[in-house]
């Protein structure tokens, strides 16, 4: 039997509104709207909700103001709208999250997809919230325990840090996330899944995540079928549930898959609004629509929490300089690069560490802490250089002691990228260790 929380209850009722302003469609164009009546009280960005014949209805954005017209951007396809439509507007975009949201799948509007009862929570939030004053926010927090070898040692996670995960397609990035979503320590988990495969949601939320992971988390879908304005208003719900949890003092993980789907929404509604794509097909707005989300996330001000986020990037052909990949370098405290080469070895998560940086270093490590990861970073890296020469049978042992030392530690030190077992940090630096407690350690620079 579903327990209802009567301070929600009241909330529905309250969000109830008897009175709308209505106006009438007066032309059909090329994916967008033009209603007359809405002109001296619509807002740009505003919700509306378009009745069709027969009672049909689906929703919309504000895109244009004029002094007689309003241009409204549909949240599906156009088909079967006529002159004369009715159409009424619903205001600004806001949700109302809740406790009880933990461990549901919603859409971005806040409606359950898991078939459940739902109930608002009593505080509305706009999605598009500003972020904490900079001058008021604290510093980056304490190391993390987040289960996977490598981010507990050479690429920590601090809290309220904002990472990169950057990654082709089938690489591992959504088993990456999975894991971040069971092992980081935090107290909620927050999931985009923006502009995801219909296939994979449940595929993602059953098996992937799994019930334990589930037990901390909210879901917010948007599949890739569903029109920009869904796609592009998943992250912003995303946010201000993470937003939500913050302002209560707790800590949240949210994991966004994949910013480049939201810029690739924000496209399609810029490009209709008439904005020019200059920016290698990308509208001059994309940037600011990304940093201004990626602003909100991190450490919060006094007397809340703090946002820890991971925002993955969907990188075509291991291209780290188109314009998605290069704005978020520019405005995160670390990458990550997933490598095709990596996984098709066969070592999870495919992760090309020479490639990769997180921010929080050396602070959040201890001096003999960072002694181990920039030995392993020189090695490695020498081995990376040399690696040619050695795959070709061309390298002669004895020519540099430091190319000798690579080779010896590169298979404990790919094993150890490869840690299937979960570990915490002080753990996963023992293993570390280890590497370099045999011959194979490194010899002293010249």
């Amino acid at each position: 039997m579903t327990v209802i929380d009567m301070d929600c209850l009241t909330a529905e009722i309250a969000a109830l509104r008897p009175v709308h302003s209505v106006g009438r469609v007066v032309e059909v164009g090329r994916g967008t709207l033009t209603v007359k009546g809405l002109s001296t009280t619509a807002s740009l960005g505003d919700q509306v909700r378009i009745t069709r014949r027969g009672n049909i209805t689906m929703g919309g954005e504000i895109l244009q103001l004029t002094r007689d017209e309003v241009v409204i951007l549909p949240d599906r396809s156009a088909e079967g709208v006529v002159i004369n439509d009715r159409v009424t507007l619903l205001g600004e975009a806001s949700i109302a999250p809740d406790s009880n949201w933990i461990g549901r799948v919603i859409d971005p509007s806040g409606q359950p997809l898991d078939g459940r009862l739902l109930m608002r929570g009593t505080v509305p939030r706009p999605m598009r919230a500003a972020p904490p004053k900079a001058t008021e926010r604290r510093p980056l927090g304490e190391r993390l325990e987040t289960g996977v070898a490598i981010f507990n040692t050479m690429l920590p996670i601090v809290r309220g840090q904002r990472i990169g995960l950057f990654a082709g397609s089938g690489v591992g990035k959504s088993t990456l996330l999975a894991d971040f979503a069971r092992g980081v320590t935090a107290d909620v988990v927050v999931i985009a899944l923006i502009g995801e495969r219909g296939r994979e949601v449940r595929e993602f939320v059953d098996h992937v995540l799994g019930p334990e992971g589930m037990k901390r988390a909210v879901v917010v879908a948007a599949t890739s079928d569903q029109s920009p304005l869904v796609r592009r208003r998943c992250a912003w719900t995303a946010m201000a549930v993470a937003e939500h949890f913050r302002d209560q003092g707790k800590h949240v993980l949210l994991l966004a898959d994949s910013i480049t789907r939201f810029a690739e929404a924000h496209r399609e509604v810029a490009l209709a609004s008439g904005e020019v794509a200059s920016l290698r097909g990308y509208p001059p707005s994309t940037s600011h629509m990304i940093m201004s989300l990626c602003e909100r996330a991190g450490p919060g001000i006094d007397g809340t929490g703090d946002i820890t986020a991971v925002f993955s990037v969907l990188v075509a052909g291991s291209d780290m300089e188109e314009p998605v990949a290069d704005i978020l370098r520019g405005v995160l405290d670390g990458h990550v690069v997933m490598d095709r080469k990596i996984a098709e070895r066969g070592r999870f998560p495919a992760i090309d560490l020479l490639r990769s940086v997180s921010r929080s270093l050396p602070a959040a490590a201890a001096d003999d802490e960072n002694e181990l990861i920039n030995q392993a970073r020189r090695l490695l890296g020498a081995y990376d250089r040399a690696e040619m020469m050695i795959q070709a049978g061309l390298y002669s042992t004895g020519s540099d002691p430091m190319i000798d030392a690579a080779i010896k530690v590169w298979p404990l030190l790919d094993s150890f990228l490869a840690r299937p077992e979960p570990d915490n940090t002080a753990a996963s630096f023992a293993h570390l260790a280890e590497c370099f407690a045999s011959e194979a350690a490194e010899p002293e620079p010249a």
